[in-house]
């Protein structure tokens, strides 16, 4: 009987440690599949993160659609054209010769000069102008016979 029981107690041993073997096999190989970089879990990039939430606010790219951005990006805008800005907007005028646009008798913030520039104005070149309110922007100088090349920071669209 004693001889009966030790087997007995060896295979219950034997069981177990086969259970557990199975166990943490499988637990090891659930933990590979989702550890960084795996094809479950993939490493991704800041700008691929930051293209995907642009996407899900729907903010598009292109003047068409209008665009925003924190940094600043280079516009054209062609002569007979309104660059229009959202409101917190800016601009940097650098190349030709623009006119402040404003549908009411507000005008934009030169923060370059810490003055205001009342609609139908020039806006100097190389300045920081901020769009305090939406609706406002830039035009071209109808006397001069190229577009407008500015930097923008923030919302617009080209009408």
């Amino acid at each position: 009987m004693r001889k009966n029981m030790k087997i007995l107690s060896a295979a219950i041993v034997a069981a177990s440690l086969l259970a557990g073997v199975g166990y943490y096999q499988t637990a090891m190989a659930d933990s590979s599949t989702t550890s960084p970089g795996s094809t479950n879990d993939p490493i991704v990039t800041k700008s691929y993160v930051d293209q995907k939430i642009s996407e899900a606010l729907g903010t598009g790219t292109g003047a068409d659609s209008g665009t925003s951005s924190s940094k600043l990006e280079v516009v054209t805008v062609p002569i007979g054209k309104k660059l229009i800005v959202e409101d917190g907007g800016e601009v940097i005028v650098r190349a030709g010769k623009a006119i402040a646009y404003s549908p009411d008798v507000n005008g934009l913030s030169d923060l370059t000069d810490g003055l205001d520039i009342a609609p139908g104005k020039a806006v100097a070149n190389n300045h920081l102008i901020l769009f305090p309110r939406a609706g406002r922007g830039v035009e071209a100088d109808p006397a001069q016979k190229n577009g407008l090349t500015v930097l923008v920071r923030g919302k617009y669209n080209i009408q």
